[in-house]
């Protein structure tokens, strides 16, 4: 029998031993889930870096090879240009050339026959008192220089002052230019007919009067013997006198006495 004094022991019941051990199962469970989630999501997050990082290291390659590739405006509009020469018909090219240079050549021409007339221009008409002039025409002389008192006129039947030489002729001799100069003008007066104004230089100038068939015109450069014109009629103020040449003289546009420099 039993000792009633006796204790009895305890004995927990299955029941609530069973709901513990499904309670710590669950726990472990759920630390391992987190676990995988939480691994998980840091695997992902170093591979997003290191693709970010190697994608940033790509770049700067990528931009030194399309640099590299890539021709400049420069050496593009150069290699345009080139293939379009190369490209042109070589006869076009040589033609093109072919006119510039002669173009050139004409203007170098010109520009050298341009400054020989000048300085041969400011060479010549330099006349001065020591000078000479030649006769404007093979003839006799009908009548002098006079200025300090008056000549008998034929023609007119009055004396008055003359300010040229009057020098017979036949029509059509040529008449010379006396010196070198300049064509100043060419005008035509009823008492001289056509006359030419020759600049010599030094404030002298020269008047050719009735004149002929002119050879010259303004502004050329004429040089002793060269033809002014010819001999032609008489205008009615020498109508008596016949066919001659009105030579005048003239120094800071004052009449002077052409036989002063006149060649003997």
């Amino acid at each position: 029998m039993m000792n009633e004094r006796q204790t009895p022991k305890f004995k927990p019941k299955r029941k609530n031993r069973g709901a513990a051990v499904a309670a710590v199962l669950c726990f472990v469970a759920a630390i391992a889930i987190v676990g995988t989630y939480t691994f998980k999501d840091y695997r992902e997050s170093q591979r997003e870096i290191e693709q970010m990082e190697l994608s940033q290291a790509k770049k700067p390659e990528q931009k030194e090879q399309t640099e590299k590739s890539e021709p400049t405006n420069t050496n593009r509009i150069v290699n345009e240009k080139e293939e379009e020469v190369l490209n042109k018909p070589l006869e076009a090219v040589d033609t093109k050339e072919t006119e510039e240079e002669e173009q050139e050549t004409e203007t170098q021409d010109s520009r050298e026959k341009s400054t020989e007339q000048t300085a041969g221009k400011s060479n010549a008409v330099n006349f001065s008192s020591e000078s000479k002039l030649l006769w404007p025409v093979e003839g006799t002389l009908l009548m002098n220089y006079s200025m300090d008192k008056t000549v008998y006129f034929s023609t007119l039947d009055q004396f008055k002052y003359n300010p040229a030489l009057v020098i017979s002729g036949e029509k059509g001799d040529q008449i010379i230019s006396s010196a070198p100069g300049i064509v100043k003008s060419i005008d035509k007066t009823a008492e001289t007919g056509t006359t030419v104004n020759v600049d010599i230089g030094g404030g002298y100038e020269l008047f050719y009067g009735q004149l002929n068939d002119v050879e010259v015109k303004t502004g050329d450069y004429v040089d002793s013997k060269t033809i002014l014109g010819y001999v032609g009629d008489p205008t009615i103020y020498y109508s008596v006198e016949g066919c001659n040449v009105y030579f005048e003289m003239r120094k800071d546009g004052q009449p002077v006495n052409p036989m002063d420099y006149l060649v003997e």
